[in-house]
């Protein structure tokens, strides 16, 4: 199938890759637009996983404030060189994940970051719900492993789903940026302030 210039540009609209990794994106799906974004997001989470060893030495710290001022983030977002922490890409990022820490209150950045106590106490916890529900000893383990799940992609920033598109996980939506910007990209850590009556 002849992929045209025009099959490029839309691919080029929706993916933001370039025209030659669009270009051969369509050849290899046979035109398919839906496949060949797929096509990009695999080959550059790929592209990502081979950067996250990169230091991180740059970056730039923005901020959200919540219309009616009750809710506030700081967060520090890091990344290789001030020539990428400059650019309007990697702004926008740094302003989607400071609202969505405003929207999704993460207590941890990573799963890392959470301390044993919490994780023990968390365990512990749901263990004795399972036993409370009569589930046999054999069976609690993986129904704690599973809570533990839950819990991590409701209280870690990079497991949580993003609120503005909750197929993709934060840690996802900055593997893309990594993708495109083309420098690996970290969370250095956020502070959020919220006026609770």
């Amino acid at each position: 199938m002849e992929v045209t210039a025009d099959m490029v540009k839309t691919l080029r609209e929706k993916s933001g890759a370039g025209i030659l990794e669009c270009r051969n994106a369509l050849k290899e799906t046979s035109g398919d637009i839906e496949e060949a974004i797929t096509f990009l997001r695999k080959k550059g989470m790929a592209k990502a996983d081979k950067k996250g060893d990169r230091t991180t030495g740059d970056g730039a710290i923005g901020s959200y404030i919540h219309p009616g001022a009750k809710i506030g983030v700081l967060v520090e977002l890091n990344c290789e060189t001030d020539f990428v922490a400059k650019n309007d890409e990697y702004q926008a990022l740094l302003k989607d994940i400071a609202m969505h820490i405003a929207a999704a209150k993460p207590r941890f950045t990573s799963r890392e970051d959470v301390t044993q106590d919490v994780l023990d106490k968390e365990r512990e916890i749901f263990a004795h719900q399972a036993r409370e529900s009569g589930k046999p000893e054999n069976v609690i383990e993986k129904i704690v492993d599973g809570k533990m799940s839950k819990f991590f992609e409701e209280n870690c920033l990079l497991d949580q789903p993003f609120v503005k598109d909750t197929s993709i996980s934060v840690q996802e939506l900055i593997k893309q940026k990594i993708a495109t910007l083309g420098e690996n990209i970290t969370v250095g850590g956020f502070s959020r302030m919220e006026i609770s009556k």
